[in-house]
């Protein structure tokens, strides 16, 4: 049945048109912005879990900043590490010589002195945007990632670097586990009476600690190396002390060592005790100008050198865990950015299809619409 009130045909080709429109309106949208999910009303749970993943990989790009950033302070602190432990090596040169009589002790000694100068200079200086590894005790977290747990939960994990206390002079005091003191001065007796001290070290020796004792006239020093207990310091102390004194003998037992000699008795004023106040605070005590000082220098310049290694090798390693961390950030980031691309960009090929088809399903629309609101005037010949 026709009617002038309502064009049934007219009405179901508007329809149509206004849904072909809404399509191509949308395919339209997705081919300007790249997007086939540009926003929630698109599809609420694709942006939810696109939105999420973006702002994780906008974090790791600031992390990656922070990983650059420590990985030049660490960088920073290797380089110096590894130029003090080339000036100690020269230095051990230096006191190697001076074990010969036939020198000019004094004239080494300068030498000495100005290299643990310029130790000290490099240490100073070992800083990148104000933080100095080589100076200090504690250590410094370095941003290294964001872990997102399965219910959301996100935490920050770190990279911590132990500060290294290189400097020579001025630097922050070692603490140890245990100190040494003792309970009454040290003497070396005859063996027809034998005199002899005890010195307690409590608590545990930990390597780079220098252990020194002094006669009154010179000072003796042994730099604990890995591994050392009491028995290695005493060892070492006793080998020190009997290039000056004949016959040393030296126990070590539990926590007490003896020394003791056949020769005339040795009244030794300060006991064994934990000189240092920094890894290489004991260089600046080094003093070639005698044979005892030489000799005692020759023993403890084995262990700074050491000390310089391990804070070398120690920066070195965690520089190139921060690297590689830096590498898994921009990979992980990487492929974040190609998960949301999957889930969020427009497939521009299929986008482009459906296009056309859209735009030729509009112009039929159009012209069925015309068709259909044509049908009204049918109606005019039936009244004439």
């Amino acid at each position: 049945m026709s009617s002038l009130l309502t064009n049934e045909s007219s009405l179901i080709a508007l329809t149509t048109l206004r849904s072909i429109n809404k399509n191509l309106n949308m395919v339209q949208q997705q081919i300007s912005t790249g997007k086939s999910v540009s926003n929630a009303r698109d599809n609420a749970s694709i942006w939810a879990v696109a939105t999420v993943m973006q702002s994780d990989v906008d974090s790791f790009s600031a992390i990656s900043d922070s990983l650059n950033l420590g990985a030049s302070t660490v960088a920073v602190a290797r380089g110096a590490s590894e130029q003090v432990t080339s000036l100690l090596q020269e230095m051990k040169n230096l006191v190697v010589a001076a074990q010969e009589d036939n020198v000019d002790r004094a004239k080494i000694q300068t030498d000495v002195t100005q290299l643990t100068e310029q130790i000290d200079s490099i240490v100073g200086a070992a800083q990148f945007n104000g933080l100095n590894l080589l100076s200090g005790t504690g250590t410094v977290d370095i941003l290294a990632s964001l872990d997102r747990a399965a219910d959301g939960t996100v935490t920050a994990s770190e990279i911590s670097i132990a500060r290294d206390d290189i400097s020579v002079t001025g630097g922050t005091a070692v603490t140890a586990t245990g100190t040494i003191t003792a309970t009454n001065a040290i003497l070396i007796g005859t063996p027809a009476v034998p005199v002899t001290g005890d010195t307690v070290i409590g608590g545990t020796v930990l390597e780079g600690e220098t252990y020194s004792i002094t006669d009154g006239t010179d000072s003796y020093y042994y730099v604990a190396r890995s591994g050392d207990g009491v028995n290695e310091v005493a060892a070492g102390l006793a080998g020190v002390i009997g290039d000056n004194y004949t016959d040393v003998t030296v126990t070590a037992a539990a926590d007490t060592i003896t020394f003791s000699n056949a020769g005339a008795a040795v009244t030794f004023t300060g006991a064994v005790a934990d000189s240092s106040t920094s890894g290489l605070a004991a260089v600046a005590n080094i003093d070639v100008t005698t044979s005892a000082g030489a000799t005692s220098a020759l023993s403890a310049i084995e262990g700074f050198i050491q000390v310089g290694i391990d804070a070398a090798a120690a920066f070195g390693s965690a520089q190139k865990r921060i690297d590689i961390q830096n590498e898994f950030i921009t990979t992980l980031s990487d492929s974040m950015k190609l998960g949301i691309g999957a889930l969020t960009d427009t497939n521009m090929e299929e986008a482009s299809a459906r296009l056309q088809s859209l735009q030729v399903q509009q112009q039929l629309g159009i012209q069925t619409l015309s068709i259909a609101n044509q049908r009204p005037q049918v109606l005019l010949g039936l009244f004439q």
